[in-house]
Order: C-alpha cells, then sequence, then structure tokens
C-alpha cells in the first residue's frame, strides 16, 4: 500500500507543477497583455506627438507667410489712398501751358519735385506704376476698358486712350490703368 501514496504523492506534485505552469502561462498571458497595451498606448502618443508637431510646423509657416504678406501688403490701404494725389499732380503738371510755366517755374518746379519724390516712396514700397501706351494691346489683367470705340487705323483690343495710370504693389494688382479700348472690326 505505500506505492499508492507515492503516486499520489507524484500526482499532488504534478497537479501543483501544473498549476504553477498554468499560473506561470496566465502571468505570461496578463504581461504580454499589459505588453500589447503598452505598445498600443505608445503608438497612439507618438501618432498624436507627430500631429501636433505638424500643427506646430503649419502654424510656424502660416505665421511667417502672414507676416510677410503684413509686410508686403500692409500699407495697400494707405497706398490706395495716395493714388489721387498722385493722379491730381499729374494732371497739374500736364495742364500746366508754357506761359504759365515762365510765370509759375519755381511752383510748378517744386509741385515737380514733389511728385518724384512721392514715385520714390512708392517705390520704397513696392508700388510700381503702370503706364500703357496708345497703341498698346490690352490686357484685362492690368487695364480696365472705360469705353469702347471704333477708331480708324487700329485693330479691336488696341489702347486708343489712357484715363489714368495703374499701380501695382509687388505682384497684386492696385489700380488697374483706366483706358479705352478700340473696338474696330479686323478686315
Amino acid at each position: 500500500m505505500a506505492e499508492p501514496k507515492n503516486d499520489d504523492f507524484l500526482d499532488d506534485i504534478d497537479a501543483a507543477e501544473d498549476e504553477e505552469f498554468a499560473d506561470s502561462m496566465a502571468e505570461i498571458d496578463d504581461e504580454a497583455l499589459e505588453l500589447d497595451q503598452l505598445r498600443a498606448e505608445r503608438d497612439q502618443l507618438k501618432d498624436r506627438f507627430m500631429r501636433a508637431l505638424a500643427d506646430a510646423e503649419n502654424a510656424r509657416k502660416r505665421s511667417d507667410k502672414d507676416r510677410r504678406e503684413a509686410e508686403n501688403y500692409g500699407g495697400s490701404k494707405l497706398a490706395r489712398d495716395m493714388l489721387p494725389v498722385y493722379d491730381n499732380m499729374k494732371r497739374a503738371l500736364e495742364a500746366a501751358t508754357e506761359e504759365q510755366r515762365a510765370v509759375s517755374g519755381p511752383l510748378l518746379e517744386g509741385v515737380e519735385l514733389t511728385m518724384r519724390e512721392l514715385l520714390n516712396v512708392f517705390k520704397k514700397h513696392g508700388i510700381e506704376v503702370i503706364a500703357p501706351e496708345v497703341g498698346d494691346r490690352f490686357d484685362p489683367k492690368h487695364h480696365q476698358a472705360m469705353f469702347e470705340a471704333p477708331v480708324p487705323d487700329t485693330k479691336a483690343g488696341d489702347i486708343i486712350q489712357v484715363a489714368a495710370e495703374g499701380f501695382m504693389l509687388h505682384d497684386r494688382l492696385l489700380r488697374p490703368a483706366q483706358v479705352g479700348v478700340s473696338s474696330t472690326p479686323a478686315g
């Protein structure tokens, strides 16, 4: 009868080993599950970090672009408001007759100097004059047609009169040149 006790003892040891093995396996499974959860959390945090980094970079680029635009185009409202001053000075100089120039020479010279200084300030701030000539082709990107008229010896789309010069602020149209355009049909 001693043998059955030995078998029971071995069975108990096997059962204990099986239970210990099962516990170890459960512990390994728990650790693997925890490791998988940590990896998933890490991947999620990495994704959020990369998105935040991309958002920060995009915000920096937008900020740089906004700053450059403010530098280049921030004064466009003031520049537009100064264009009638240029127009009036130009008209005054063009209207002066030779007789008026002889009598009011210093005054007209002062107006010319003021006009030159205004043009220097425009140039300094990136404002350029669009000065089409009679006979040039009408360009809707830079010109505004004020009227159309049939004029002999011209082609349709030729500029026949310049009412007012236009202006560019860097690469943007500040004001189109105001022109009259020929409507003479080809033929």
